[in-house]
């Protein structure tokens, strides 16, 4: 069974950063595209970014273009989401995704 653990999460002013991780465990995380989904209150989960296997290519949601940075470490086993110039609307719970198994989440708030 593989798993995913995110955490980094926290409270943030606008106009803050937040760096986020994700631990894989029980698989090669190597092997698989990874991806950072939120989910806000009253909201559906929407997709934010994805990062190739190898960390060649990435993609982002138009809503945190040029903000936020996703990226890997493969010998670490670990996906991360570099927030910056954070927003107001950016808050959600952050969940990271591969190999079809999603974590368990975790909290971004900002507020001022």
């Amino acid at each position: 069974q593989v798993q995913l653990v995110e955490s980094g999460g926290g409270l943030v002013q606008p106009g803050g950063s937040l760096s986020l991780s994700c631990v894989a465990s029980g698989f090669a995380l190597r092997w698989y595209i990874g991806q950072w989904y939120r989910q806000a209150p009253g909201k559906e989960r929407e997709w934010v970014a994805d990062i190739s296997s190898t960390g060649a290519s990435v993609k982002y949601a138009d809503s945190v273009q040029g903000r936020f940075t996703i990226s890997r470490d493969n010998a670490k086993n670990t996906l991360y989401l570099q927030m910056n110039s954070l927003k107001v609307e950016d808050t959600a719970v952050y969940y990271c995704r591969g190999a079809s198994t999603w974590g368990q989440g975790t909290q971004v708030t900002v507020s001022s």
